[in-house]
């Protein structure tokens, strides 16, 4: 039985997932199994490797990539998880298509947050 859960999210773009997991901190290792409960596997471009035996995995579905682990095991909060990674990306892709002569103020907010507002004097 597999313990595997299964989260969908909006990343597209390889070269950023690796950099944003590298960023964060995360030893990555590609194109493996991830391994869970039991010592059940699963095949994922990405890996980070944890000690306790429980990996956390992106393989690529289609035009985006999921996120697969077996949390409970992981011992790790899902949600923070999920959300540090898709807020770096988020804010990584749009840093990049950001055309030159744009002004570009940021701010982290007590929360954790990033406010970016982007202008153009006219």
């Amino acid at each position: 039985m597999s313990h595997f859960t299964t989260i969908k999210v909006q990343i597209k773009n390889s070269d950023t997932l690796f950099q944003v997991l590298q960023e964060l901190g995360y030893q990555v290792e590609c194109n493996i199994n991830v391994l869970g409960y039991h010592g059940n596997t699963t095949q994922s471009e990405y890996v980070i490797r944890q000690k306790n035996g429980y990996d956390l995995g992106f393989p690529h579905c289609g035009e985006i990539y999921e996120i697969v682990a077996d949390f409970w095991g992981a011992k790790i909060n899902q949600q923070e998880f999920v959300n540090s990674i898709t807020q770096k990306y988020a804010h990584k892709t749009l840093m990049a298509t950001i055309q030159q002569g744009l002004e570009v103020e940021e701010e982290v907010l007590e929360d954790g947050k990033v406010r970016v507002v982007v202008g153009q004097w006219v």
